[in-house]
C-alpha cells in the first residue's frame, strides 16, 4: 500500500510541477498582471525603493535570482516553483500534512497561483511554516521564549510579504485570548503583540519615510455597500473552494451556475466534516485563522481599496481550510482523496489549452520591437487612460517582462516623450497572440 501510494505521489509531484510551468507559457502574457509590473519595476531598481504599496519580502526574492542571470520574469517563475517544492519539501521532512499538501498544491487554483507574477506563492510555504510552528506549540513540543520567538519570527516574515498578514497576526492575538485556559495562551498572545508592534514600526520607520500619504490616499469611508460586496463575496468564496475551477465567466452565463454550485457544495461538504468529526486542538487553530483571514479579508473592504474577493486574495487563508480538509477526506476515502488532485489538474489542463496564447513567441516580438525602438534597456512609461482599460494595460504586462523598468503614466502629455509607448504605438509594428477567453 504504501509502495503504491508513493508512486501516486510522485507522478501528481512531477504532473503538478509541469502544469505550473504550461500554465504560463500557454498563456499570451505569462500569467502577468498589472501588479506583476509594480513589483517586477521594484526588483530592477532596487536599492530604490520604487513604492510602499507592497512589502519587501517578493520584489526581493524576484532580485535575488536575477543574480544568477535571469531577468525578472524568469525569476519570478523561479520564485513560485522554489515556492511549491519548498512546501513539498518542508511538509514530507517535517511529516507534517504531507499528503495534504500534495493534493492541495495540484489544485488547479494552487497552480494558478504558482505560475503567477504575484507575491501570493511567495507567502504559501511561509503560511505552511507559520502553522506547522502553531502546532508544535500547540503540542508542546515548542514553548516559552523559544515559541514565542518562533512564532513571532513567522508573523513578521508574512507581513514582509503580505500586508493582509495583519490579519494572521491578529488572529494568532485573538486566538490566544479565546482560549486563555490553555497553556500556550500566553505564546500566541505574547506573539500577536510583538508582530502587532512591527506592524506599526514598520508603518512609521518604512511606509512614512517613503511616503507618508499612503495611509491617506488608500484609505476611504464607505467604498461599496454592502449588497455589492456580499455578492462578490458568495461568489468569491465557492470559486476560491472549487476543487476544479477558480473563476467565472465575467459575462455571466449558464456556465457560471454550474462553477458556483460545485463551489458552493465544496463549502458545505467541508462544513460538514468538520461539524461531524473529531477535531484536535491544532485543527481548530487552523479553522479560526482561516475563517477570521477570510472575514478580514471582507470588512477591510468598507475602507481599503482591494480587489474583489477571489481565490487568490483568500489563498492564505483558505490554505488551513483547505488542508484540513483534505485530511478529513484522507481519513473517509484514503487513497481515493488522490483523485481530487488529478481531476483538478486534468480540468486544469483543459482550461489551458481552450484558453492558450504563446507567451515565448509574443516575447520574441516584444523583444524585437524593444530593440528596435532602443528601449531594451532604457525606463519606459506606457499610456493609460485608466487602470481599467483591461486590453490596452496587457500590452505593458507583456512588455515588463521583457523590460521590467516600466511605469504606467495617465498624463497625455508623456506620450509625446520618446521612452512612452501606447497600445496603438507597439500594435501598429508588431501582432500579439491572442486568446479569445479573455
Amino acid at each position: 500500500m504504501k509502495f503504491k501510494e508513493k508512486n501516486i505521489q510522485i507522478l501528481l509531484v512531477i504532473i503538478t510541477v509541469l502544469m505550473t510551468i504550461f500554465r504560463f507559457l500557454l498563456n499570451e502574457k505569462g500569467r502577468t498582471s498589472p501588479d506583476s509590473i509594480r513589483f517586477m519595476r521594484f526588483a530592477n531598481v532596487f536599492p530604490t525603493i520604487d513604492n510602499t504599496t507592497t512589502p519587501l519580502g517578493y520584489p526581493l526574492s524576484i532580485r535575488f535570482f536575477t543574480i544568477f542571470g535571469f531577468d525578472e520574469f524568469w525569476s519570478s517563475k523561479i520564485v513560485g516553483l522554489t515556492a511549491l517544492a519548498a512546501i513539498l519539501i518542508f511538509t514530507y521532512r517535517k511529516n507534517f500534512f504531507f499528503r495534504e499538501a500534495l493534493i492541495v498544491c495540484s489544485l488547479f487554483s494552487f497552480v494558478s497561483i504558482f505560475s503567477f507574477t504575484m507575491s501570493e506563492a511567495l507567502i504559501l510555504p511561509f503560511v505552511v511554516w507559520f502553522l506547522y510552528i502553531s502546532s508544535q506549540i500547540i503540542s508542546g513540543n515548542l514553548k516559552k521564549a523559544k515559541a514565542v520567538f518562533y512564532l513571532s519570527l513567522s508573523l513578521i516574515l508574512l507581513y514582509n510579504i503580505r500586508y493582509s498578514a495583519l490579519f494572521i497576526i491578529g488572529g494568532t492575538g485573538l486566538f490566544g485570548l479565546v482560549f486563555m485556559k490553555r497553556k500556550y495562551a500566553s505564546v500566541f498572545i505574547i506573539s500577536g503583540i510583538i508582530g502587532g508592534i512591527f506592524v506599526v514600526l514598520y508603518k512609521f520607520l518604512f511606509i512614512d519615510y517613503f511616503n507618508e500619504n499612503y495611509v491617506k490616499d488608500f484609505l476611504e469611508i464607505g467604498l461599496h455597500p454592502t449588497s455589492k460586496l456580499l455578492k462578490e463575496l458568495f461568489f468569491g468564496l465557492c470559486t476560491t473552494f472549487n476543487p476544479f475551477i477558480h473563476m467565472s465567466d465575467p459575462n455571466g452565463g449558464i456556465i457560471n451556475y454550474g462553477i458556483y454550485g460545485l463551489g458552493a457544495f465544496s463549502i458545505l461538504f467541508m462544513i460538514f466534516l468538520f461539524v461531524k468529526t473529531k477535531l484536535s486542538e491544532t485543527e481548530v487553530f487552523f479553522i479560526f485563522i482561516g475563517f477570521f483571514g477570510i472575514i478580514c479579508s471582507f470588512f477591510i473592504q468598507y475602507f481599503y481599496s482591494v480587489n474583489a474577493i477571489d481565490y487568490r486574495l483568500l489563498v492564505p487563508f483558505s490554505t488551513p481550510l483547505w488542508l484540513l480538509y483534505c485530511r478529513k477526506a484522507f481519513q473517509i476515502y484514503g487513497l481515493k482523496t488522490y483523485a481530487a488532485g488529478f481531476l483538478s489538474l486534468c480540468s486544469g489542463l483543459f482550461f489551458t489549452l481552450l484558453s492558450r496564447g504563446n507567451y515565448l513567441e509574443n516575447r520574441r516580438e516584444i523583444k524585437s520591437f524593444l530593440v528596435n525602438e532602443k528601449l531594451d534597456k532604457k525606463p519606459i512609461k506606457f499610456y493609460l487612460e485608466t487602470m481599467e482599460d483591461l486590453e490596452k494595460i496587457q500590452v505593458a504586462e507583456l512588455i515588463s517582462t521583457v523590460n521590467a523598468n516600466v511605469e504606467l503614466t495617465f498624463k497625455p502629455q508623456d506620450t509625446l516623450r520618446k521612452n512612452t509607448l501606447t497600445r496603438y504605438k507597439v500594435l501598429q509594428k508588431i501582432k500579439i497572440d491572442k486568446n479569445k477567453y479573455q
